[in-house]
């Protein structure tokens, strides 16, 4: 079985899809009135507005932000006039240096041995043309745009199937700052990769979470809480699968309309590597970018389970990631009746289908919502993992994946296939909730 797994994760290069992740201070389009009235419908018109959903974001993100983001050839958000290196060796840097580049922020990863420095180009000089300088000058150098990694789940207006009442600041969870490793692996440990998590929501109010990011300060969103809520919450009428586990919540978004770039990612999952925080949940998406690729091999070569969300461009879209990269346990969402979303992804980076629609989850200001999306299956196949896996360790990761997958209900043709992967597992913590008319998680 083990083998079986990793064989066909090496062919995640195939395809993939987007998940979901707020968009920081940028207003988005409206939902189509077709979508609003029908996001629980199939049909070749509801898919098709389902997976425009992030190219309306990245269109609204580039137009709205002309100064600070910009467009690479393909069409995918970068951050304007920067470049990032992926531990450059001394030469590369000086030669990057003669050219007229400029470092602006460098950060060291201890935990995994690497290095990213991020690049200014000389002035006038196009972040296109400034990368292909860079190759050129030091053709055995990892150069590459710094991407922005977003997404565009629903989160739908508040239900009424359970207590929608605001709660106060301050009666939610215990926040806990940490400098080091956590001590207690007897306590379940997750990860999380997001936006913000509305940490006063009573969901969390018996939860210990670990905030980091944007100056210490607290900056909720809709879909961060939602996903937070599906890994640890727990209320009287609702539950997350592990609600006895310490979220290390990394906010690599803050507001900021280039959240989410690379050299974010980068940190959040350094922070995560000194806290040894073996299961991390990332319900983001982009383009493949060879400094990412590069963290990410790094923390699964050292047993991180990295858990991401396939994701809704749709079934034939292109591949995205980190879902799609090798060793990356990639999560597709069903419905209450079991079928796959229409707007999902397919292809061989599906490993698991879990519930992600027709289903409830924390929404800010105390309340709760329906949600819709492969961002939500996501989490909890990330705390399915972590309830066996105390620290980062290969051996460890590959015993718990085998293991589920021996759970897993095949849903599609018999063995693991390109919709459900090996099949859906976690069914019995999908909260059910009619979805209602929506809104996007900005």
């Amino acid at each position: 079985m083990r083998i079986l797994i990793w064989v066909t994760i090496a062919m995640t290069l195939s395809a993939a899809g987007m998940a979901q992740v707020r968009l920081p201070a940028v207003p988005l389009p409206a939902l189509p009135p077709r979508l609003t009235q029908a996001v629980g419908q199939a049909g070749a018109d509801t898919l098709d507005q389902l997976s425009d959903v992030r190219h309306l974001q990245i269109a609204r993100l580039i137009r709205s932000n002309p100064r600070t983001i910009a467009a690479d050839p393909h069409g995918n958000p970068i951050v304007r006039d920067e470049l990032v290196a992926f531990s450059p060796s001394v030469p590369g840097l000086a030669a990057a240096q003669a050219l007229g580049f400029a470092i602006v922020r460098e950060q060291t990863m201890d935990d995994l041995d690497l290095r990213l420095v991020v690049l200014r180009p000389p002035a006038k000089l196009g972040t296109t043309v400034a990368l292909r300088r860079l190759r050129e000058a030091d053709p055995q150098g990892t150069y590459d745009f710094n991407h922005i990694y977003i997404g565009g789940g629903i989160v739908s207006v508040p239900g009424t199937g359970l207590g929608q009442t605001p709660v106060a600041a301050g009666t939610g969870s215990r926040i806990e700052h940490v400098d080091g490793p956590g001590a207690d692996h007897a306590v379940p440990r997750l990860g999380l990769i997001d936006a913000g998590v509305d940490i006063a929501h009573p969901v969390f109010h018996d939860s210990v979470i670990h905030p980091w990011g944007c100056a210490d300060r607290i900056l909720p969103s809709a879909h961060g809480t939602a996903v937070a809520s599906l890994l640890i919450g727990q209320g009287s009428d609702f539950h997350g699968v592990l609600a006895r586990a310490e979220l290390y919540a990394a906010n690599v978004y803050c507001d900021a309309p280039t959240g989410g770039a690379v050299d974010a990612l980068a940190a959040a999952f350094s922070w995560l590597a000194q806290q040894r925080v073996a299961v991390i949940n990332v319900s983001l998406v982009g383009p493949d970018n060879i400094a990412l690729a590069q963290i990410v091999r790094a923390l699964t070569a050292r047993g991180y389970l990295l858990v991401a969300a396939v994701g809704n461009d749709g079934p034939a879209a292109p591949p995205l990631y980190p879902a799609s990269y090798p060793r990356v346990i990639g999560v597709t969402g069903v419905d209450k009746h079991r079928r796959v979303l229409i707007e999902a992804a397919h292809g061989n980076q599906v490993m698991f289908a879990a519930p992600g629609a027709d289903m409830l989850a924390a929404d800010m200001g105390g309340k709760y919502s329906a949600v819709r999306g492969t961002s939500f299956a996501a989490p909890i196949v990330a705390a399915l993992l972590a309830r066996t896996v105390s620290a980062p360790d290969v051996g460890a990761g590959d015993a718990a994946i085998e293991a589920l997958a021996r759970q897993a209900i095949d849903l599609g043709p018999p063995g693991r296939d390109l919709t459900y992967g090996f099949g859906l597992v976690g069914a019995e913590y999908a909260m059910e909730e009619k979805p209602v008319p929506g809104r996007i998680s900005r």
